[in-house]
């Protein structure tokens, strides 16, 4: 008699058999968890292709109390610098079949404790959270594994990842160095504000590092064009900015591209050259500010995307068990441009 039944589904244990593996080890390369080399993974994945396994969500689910969904908790309201980080997270997420959603308190504690009840009675797997600036936050406490991109958690035991930003600043004068420049000035945002603080701190010593000067005192006014012309106009009256004076500022290191695009267009009415007569820097490579200034700015790249990346690998770690607490920093890029470098 002929069997018509229909035939049986492809089980994880068939893949794990075919890429010979455990079937432990399959479902950590077919989820994208754990710590598996890339031959691993590869070779688990061309075994479920050619066998055709399509995995179960509710079936693993139920076998290893996971959902497979992930919570991405955001207080931005603007997106500046949370956007990227979202998008890098989400791209990672997709990489690993797993399913992300997206809140946003909009900088409102209560809305924030709603999303956080509200996730966890989804039962996502973890938690990544993310914000506008990098100064430290309050830890949200939940029972879930969290991560916090970019904005990092106040407490120590919790696992962050954010920006070097003293790398990034050290890149700066070390550029700048590299074409001659020898006398330069910090121009930052709010001084109470962590993101300027530590790369001033950073400009100092690298400048110390490297023989340079620091002429005058840091300026720090608000994250804005406006104040970036203002803090222009001050070095000018305080006499430390003067074309054709060789004990003249031939540099002015901006803490963001905001300010750096301000001061550009200030120096430009005021009839000095850039590059030619001072160089200027940005930070954050925030490309609506860096390519619309003239001439487009050199700035750092405090890859964010990649913030967003390291986060799940970090969270999808602790769901597996194995946390990493404290502060992870993820390298920045300088972006050259014609403000140091001319045409």
């Amino acid at each position: 008699m002929t069997d018509t039944s229909p035939p049986r589904p492809t089980r994880l244990v068939d893949v794990a058999a075919l890429a010979g593996v455990s079937p432990s080890t399959a479902s950590k390369a077919l989820n994208d968890t754990g710590s598996l080399t890339t031959e691993t993974r590869d070779r688990v994945r061309e075994a479920a292709e050619k066998l055709g396994f399509v995995p179960h969500a509710g079936a693993q689910s139920m076998h290893g109390g996971r959902t497979f969904t992930v919570g991405l908790l955001s207080s931005d309201t603007v997106g500046r610098f949370s956007l990227p980080v979202v998008l890098g997270a989400e791209n990672a997420l997709l990489a690993g079949q797993i399913s992300a959603l997206l809140a946003t308190a909009r900088h409102d504690p209560i809305r924030e404790q709603h999303h956080i009840r509200s996730l966890i009675s989804r039962r996502v797997d973890g938690i990544i959270v993310t914000g506008r600036t990098a100064e430290p936050r309050e830890s949200i406490g939940t029972s879930v594994p969290v991560v916090y991109a970019f904005a990092p958690s106040a407490v120590d035991g919790d696992t962050s990842v954010v920006g070097d930003d003293w790398n990034g600043m050290a890149q700066v004068v070390d550029h700048l160095r590299s074409i001659g420049r020898r006398r330069l000035t910090f121009v930052g945002g709010r001084g109470d504000q962590f993101s300027s603080r530590i790369r001033h701190e950073a400009t100092l010593a690298a400048a110390e590092t490297h023989g340079l000067s620091m002429v005058g005192g840091p300026q720090h006014g608000e994250w804005s064009e406006r104040w970036g012309r203002h803090a222009v106009d001050a070095l000018i009256g305080d006499g430390l900015l003067q074309a054709g004076d060789p004990d003249s500022v031939d540099a002015v290191v901006f803490a963001s591209d905001q300010l750096a695009r301000g001061g550009t267009d200030r120096l430009r009415e005021l009839g000095l050259e850039v590059p030619g007569d001072v160089a200027v820097t940005g930070y954050d490579d925030w490309q609506v500010m860096s390519l619309a200034s003239r001439p487009p700015l050199t700035t750092v790249d405090m890859e964010l995307e990649e913030i967003g990346r390291r986060s799940v690998e970090l969270l999808l770690q602790a769901v597996d068990g194995e946390s990493s607490p404290g502060v992870h920093q993820v390298r920045p890029r300088l972006v050259p441009r014609e403000s140091t470098l001319g045409r």
